[in-house]
């Protein structure tokens, strides 16, 4: 499946309006480690492998996620492989064992609403980063995705949103660190 996922930049007025909208579905403590390929560098070919653990009403959940290169100009949309993981500590293991190497954590609060059948809207807190709204589908194959990505975009035009973002939290976390640095 290809995932669509669009993002771009919020204030508390496109968070209450998202809140006013749509149906909460639930809120969320993510914390995911992004690892780096032994072989090639993911940050020049576009690409994400990641461990996410999601903490919500009393539930643990973790995956290991794998994105692939971005699929069009305007949207994050991409390849997308999540599998479940029960031992988080033994994926961390395994991971290092074959050479991948931690690359940074990021950490957010999610707020996870209910737009229609297969869309929802998150409102994410992210640590070092402010605030943000996601819309995300899933897709059958490309074309539904440039049929998607217009429709899905208006939807946050008119929550508020005027600056989209096509970077991952990763990328500008990184950026930061890396301005930052060079004081």
């Amino acid at each position: 499946m290809i995932e669509i996922e669009l993002k771009g930049y919020a204030d508390d007025k496109v968070f209450e309006r998202v809140r006013e909208s749509f149906t909460f579905m639930r809120k969320e403590v993510h914390e995911d480690i992004y690892f780096n390929h032994p072989c090639r560098d993911f940050s020049e070919t576009d690409e994400a492998l990641r461990i996410r653990i999601k903490r919500f009403n009393g539930h643990f959940e973790a995956f290991l996620t794998y994105k692939g290169p971005k699929i069009d100009r305007l949207s994050k949309s991409r390849k997308e492989i999540e599998v479940n993981i029960e031992d988080v500590d033994a994926y961390l293991e395994l991971l290092s064992i074959l050479g991948f190497r931690e690359v940074l954590t990021v950490k957010k609060t999610r707020e996870k609403y209910y737009v229609e059948k297969g869309v929802t809207v998150t409102l994410d807190d992210v640590e070092g980063l402010g605030k943000f709204v996601e819309i995300e589908k899933l897709a059958k194959d490309e074309k539904e995705v440039q049929r998607e990505v217009p429709r899905l975009m208006e939807i946050l035009k008119s929550l508020g949103v005027e600056k989209f973002e096509r970077k991952s939290y990763l990328e500008l976390l990184m950026e930061k660190f890396s301005s930052s640095t060079e004081l």
